[in-house]
């Protein structure tokens, strides 16, 4: 059993999925390679080392999940190379993972790497690791970018782990930033209503199976239980012995401390996954740092934002793709044959293909899809179009949206819906964040289908003759 990001990078580079970079600058330059390599072709991941200003062997490791191969690997899928194929095998798979959640919760264990180095108060310094500034005009270095944020419900006990950006204020503290709603600021929120601090621990280098279960909504139980679903065996934790939170035996770097009530200081700009600096600097809870754990020659791992593609954008559309099928599914929906968040623009941009059953199909898959799962998070357009369409593919649902709709008849309007500060469509300083969205019925007439013009096709059989006769580069 592959148990720690060490024995990944050995696989991924035998796979042909590594590429090493040495000798880069952690003030922007990094930043820009990795933003760089999302736009490429073959998208690999990126292990940086010998880092200006740091000793070799303090790495930084981004593009983790930007590709086929590497998700596959990642969630332990077998040998899937394209996204089609991705899709389907991960929607028969999380339905299982999900039924045998109860049987996976994690092992404490008293020992693992992550113990191999410890710092406490004074000794304490987060910048004794590459931490990257990520882009021009971020605030600050963000050291929390894939990372897993680990906190416990006060009240039931349930431990999450959740992605949210961490920024450097100094040797022992750092910004706390949480998008409201999610459950770690839920968390931080039940301590603070009684007076006291939330203990808090952030994990910054670690397999990339935790970073990408930690910025999903997975239900059901914590992202520990699905790892141990997705592994077939329990995920090893150490109780942490100053906050008493589980954090990963195998990890590369872990912080650990304490998120006091009504304490914040500036956090941000931060370039986010909108593609925007979203807000301003304003202020922000902040985590005293009392512990760093971590192995020797640590790794951090880096997931920065940018206009779509970015570092993470493939990973988190093929998920919540499949996540948002699955649930038409288990609400009874028939005809469905794919969902598609766009790449260009992550569930703000959401594409669904049916077989039109009955009049008034199209119209309720496209509500339903805009308020199901991570729909219903600051979704701005949901096209439905028909089954000929392939939803992954923008050029062929453009091509539907500008030929089978009409904007007076087909386009819906849902006013008031959720938001976040992250929108760059909301004026700042708001006292709530709401946004409206679009429901755009892209299919072919129900009342008159039979009678729609018919689309020009190439004969499936000419173009494989046309391209193997290799007269054109095709």
């Amino acid at each position: 059993m592959i148990n720690d990001l060490r024995d990944w990078l050995d696989i991924v580079e035998k796979k042909g999925q590594l590429r090493r970079v040495n000798g880069v600058n952690w003030d922007l330059e990094l930043g820009c390679f990795a933003t760089l390599n999302a736009r490429s072709k073959s998208r690999p991941a990126l292990l940086f080392d010998e880092i200006t200003g740091y000793p070799r062997g303090y790495r930084v490791l981004t593009g983790s999940l930007l590709n086929p191969l590497l998700e596959a690997f990642t969630f332990n899928l077998g040998e899937v190379s394209s996204t089609e194929e991705l899709r389907s095998v991960l929607r028969e798979r999380i339905p299982a993972w999900e039924s045998t959640l109860k049987n996976f919760p994690p092992k404490v264990v008293h020992s693992g790497p992550i113990l191999e180095n410890i710092q406490s108060g004074r000794d304490v310094d987060l910048l004794k690791f590459p931490v990257p500034k990520w882009h021009d005009l971020d605030g600050g270095r963000y050291i929390g970018t894939g990372d897993s944020v680990i906190t416990r419900d006060p009240d039931t006990g349930q431990v999450n782990l959740g992605t949210y950006r961490v920024m450097v204020h100094d040797r022992n503290t750092v910004g706390h930033y949480i998008s409201p709603g999610k459950h770690g600021a839920q968390h931080r929120q039940k301590y603070h209503s009684r007076g006291e601090s939330s203990p808090v621990a952030v994990c910054v280098g670690h397999h990339p199976l935790m970073f990408g279960l930690s910025c999903l909504t997975v239900t059901g139980g914590s992202e520990y239980n699905y790892m141990g679903a997705i592994r077939g065996e329990p995920v090893e934790v150490i109780e942490e012995e100053i906050t008493g939170l589980p954090i990963p035996a195998h990890s590369e770097i872990v912080i650990v401390g304490w998120c006091p009530p009504g304490i914040t200081r500036d956090e941000g700009p931060f370039g986010e996954w909108t593609g925007y600096y979203a807000s301003k600097k304003h202020p922000a809870p902040i985590i005293q740092v009392e512990r760093v754990y971590h192995r020797d020659n640590p790794i951090l791992l880096g997931s920065p934002n940018a206009i779509s593609p970015s570092d993470d954008s493939y990973h988190f559309v093929l998920f919540q793709s499949a996540l948002i099928e699955n649930d038409l599914a288990k609400v009874g929906i028939p005809g469905v044959r794919g969902v598609w968040l766009s790449e260009v623009g992550y569930q703000q941009l959401i594409a669904v293909s049916i077989k039109q059953a009955y009049a008034g199909h199209a119209r309720q898959v496209g509500t339903l899809v805009s308020q199901l799962g991570r729909g219903a998070h600051m979704n701005r357009y949901v096209i439905v179009v028909d089954e000929d369409i392939d939803p992954t593919n923008i050029q062929e649902v453009l091509w539907a949206l500008c030929t089978r709709s009409d904007p007076e008849k087909d386009i819906d309007i849902i006013r008031r819906t959720r938001s976040s500060p992250l929108d760059p469509m909301i004026r700042k300083p708001a006292q709530a964040f709401f946004n409206s969205r679009a429901i755009i019925d892209a299919c072919k007439p129900y009342e008159w289908i039979d009678e729609f013009p018919e689309a020009l096709k190439l004969n499936p059989e000419l173009v494989e003759r046309v391209k193997a006769s290799k007269l054109l580069d095709l």
